[in-house]
């Protein structure tokens, strides 16, 4: 899909007033039934969040999700669930998000709720903080759960790229120690009451996206703010490869 981009800037984010008619960018990374042309904030962003028995999605389980969406700068609808894990949390991940195994005794598995999930996050842009977790685990979890949808939402659609704030903090904000999403609310006067739980975590991630849309240097289209997103992450890619790669 090849869209005009209103803001007169190419994909990365960098403006060239007066050639805005002439620029034809082709969305790579964006949902197709959202207008890539579109300002991104007027657009429903589902950002989601979860708690996990570990770090590793291949082998641990969530036993929280949270999806928090928003439009035009406000939070407009909020939905979380408990999941049981069908195993043990271990005392180190309750010590991180404070769920136990008797809060999610009872509860249903994922693929008892995923559906439902799943239709939380249709027609939205999907986005998660450090959304390479989040997203890993979803994907995960959804193939164990063999759930395959006829039209599933961009969420799981693999050639949708999710909207990650973080890279955009660590460019906008490289020179401070932490770019941790509880760091970061704080410097931006965002309120975290319980960290490390799901619908928090989310809604605190929705206000540090708004709250860096307010800088210049993020592009306003939504496809001009996913090629910048991209080009970003590759910098800080390559930027990481550097510093892993032995002297």
């Amino acid at each position: 899909m090849k869209v005009a981009d209103p803001c007169g800037c190419f994909p990365t984010g960098r403006h060239y007033p007066g050639i805005a008619h002439l620029l034809k960018v082709r969305a790579v990374g964006v949902a197709s039934e959202l207008d890539a042309s579109a300002p991104w904030i007027d657009l429903p962003i589902a950002f989601l969040d979860v708690e996990t028995t570990g770090r590793n999605a291949a082998q641990d389980r969530l036993v929280e999700v949270a999806v928090v969406i928003g439009l035009r700068g406000d939070v407009i609808a909020r939905h979380s669930w408990l999941v049981n894990p069908g195993r043990p949390i271990p005392a180190e991940s309750t010590a991180v998000h404070g769920i136990r195994d008797e809060d999610v005794a009872g509860k249903p598995a994922f693929a008892e709720v995923a559906n439902e999930i799943l239709a939380t996050l249709a027609g939205a842009i999907p986005a998660a903080y450090n959304a390479v977790f989040d997203r890993g685990f979803m994907l995960a979890e959804l193939e164990r759960a063999s759930v395959r949808p006829e039209n599933p939402p961009p969420a799981m659609r693999r050639e949708v790229d999710w909207i990650d704030p973080l890279t955009f903090a660590r460019e906008l904000y490289k020179h401070e120690g932490s770019r941790a999403l509880g760091d970061m609310a704080a410097l931006l006067g965002i309120e975290l009451v319980n960290a490390h739980r799901a619908t928090d975590d989310a809604e605190a991630a929705l206000r540090v996206l708004y709250a860096l849309a307010k800088d210049s240097r993020v592009p306003r289209a939504y496809g001009s703010f996913i090629q910048e997103q991209r080009r970003l992450l590759r910098i800080q890619d390559e930027a990481r490869a550097r510093w892993r790669k032995p002297s």
